[in-house]
């Protein structure tokens, strides 16, 4: 059980890696750019890969009518997430030091990863929507209004995670060192749990 609740601790200090490092990146990348323009999302704020980018990228958006790119109090989750991140690494971290000395079972490490994994989905959830509204909730006096096909106003919403073709922007989105640190740590509580489990059974 020792072994296991070492695992836990580890696991949980790790999601302390999203206070330092960028959870997700979103690139953007044309022709006339040779060098894309890209922004790191954090937990608590957005900041440009390069000096320039945040503010090239807001130029681009101006002229198709979308929001500029937000400032940290200018969004509750920014506030909201350093606290929730900080809370889960530090129950997680008393959770592995209880276990440590038999003070709880197991079946904790488990039930930590249900709720930060519940928690992950409600933020992931809550990041789609943002990038729903900042692609297509448009000024609807923006300079250019281009449509589909079909006669619909088109959407500039980023892919969640991926690629996808915008004009003649291509746009990327996926995890950061921040969001891969977050995505270990829980790894290795689900592994903290199959052990102190297999240890249980054993010593049954």
């Amino acid at each position: 059980m020792k072994k296991a609740s070492l695992l836990m601790i580890i696991g949980s200090l790790l999601l302390l890696g999203l206070f330092k490092f960028p959870l997700w990146n979103i690139m953007l990348g044309a022709p006339q750019y040779p060098e894309p323009l890209g922004m790191n999302i954090y937990i608590d704020g957005i900041q440009g890969m390069n000096e320039f980018d945040i503010q090239n990228i807001d130029g681009l958006n101006h002229y198709i009518g979308m929001k500029t790119i937000p400032k940290p109090k200018d969004m509750w989750e920014f506030t909201v997430f350093p606290i929730v991140i900080g809370t889960m690494a530090a129950l997680g971290v008393l959770i592995g030091v209880l276990g440590f000395f038999g003070n709880v079972g197991y079946q904790w490490f488990l039930g930590w990863l249900v709720v930060m994994t519940l928690l992950g989905i409600l933020g992931m959830y809550d990041f789609n929507l943002w990038m729903l509204d900042y692609g297509t909730n448009l000024d609807p006096k923006a300079i250019m209004k281009l449509q589909n096909p079909d006669g619909t106003p088109m959407s500039y919403k980023p892919p969640l995670l991926g690629h996808q073709k915008m004009l003649n922007f291509d746009a990327y989105s996926y995890p950061r060192l921040g969001g891969y640190l977050m995505g270990v740590g829980m790894v290795l509580t689900l592994v903290a749990f199959l052990v102190g489990k297999r240890s249980k059974n054993i010593k049954s």
